[in-house]
């Protein structure tokens, strides 16, 4: 059984959490949140292709995909911004001192969700336009 809706709905749903966190002001929170969305919906893109994707390096998954789903270059660079945003948005020791939060700014979170929407939005382009319910 394909999972690759299961996975693109939790994308969805962590935009969706990227974007609370933006109106929380918790912009590391927002930022990692985005990588995550970006990240599982290049796994749904994976699953529907009936392959399975390891890691957390979007940039790489997105180029390891077949050839005739492999993005421009300008997505993978965007995909290669969000993949910087993994562990410093979450580990103090990210960092020679202070805390992610101390580091990441609205502009941050506001480009990341940017981003992570045009990846999203590069899947959703590849996969059927209905959901099948099995």
């Amino acid at each position: 059984m394909k999972r690759h809706w299961d996975w693109l709905a939790q994308a969805l749903r962590d935009l969706r959490h990227a974007e609370v966190s933006l109106r929380a002001e918790d912009y590391e929170w927002a930022c990692f949140a985005a990588q995550q969305a970006a990240e599982k919906a290049v796994k749904a893109l994976y699953e529907y292709l009936g392959g399975e994707a390891w890691g957390h390096t979007i940039s790489k998954l997105l180029r390891d995909l077949p050839e005739s789903y492999r993005p421009s270059q300008e997505l993978l660079e965007m995909a290669a911004d969000l993949d910087k945003l993994y562990i410093p948005t979450r580990y103090p020791n990210g960092f020679e001192n202070g805390y992610p939060g101390e580091f990441f700014h609205r502009a941050n979170a506001e480009e990341a969700i940017a981003k992570a929407r045009c990846i999203i939005q590069y899947v959703q382009q590849r996969l059927p336009s209905e959901k099948r319910n099995n």
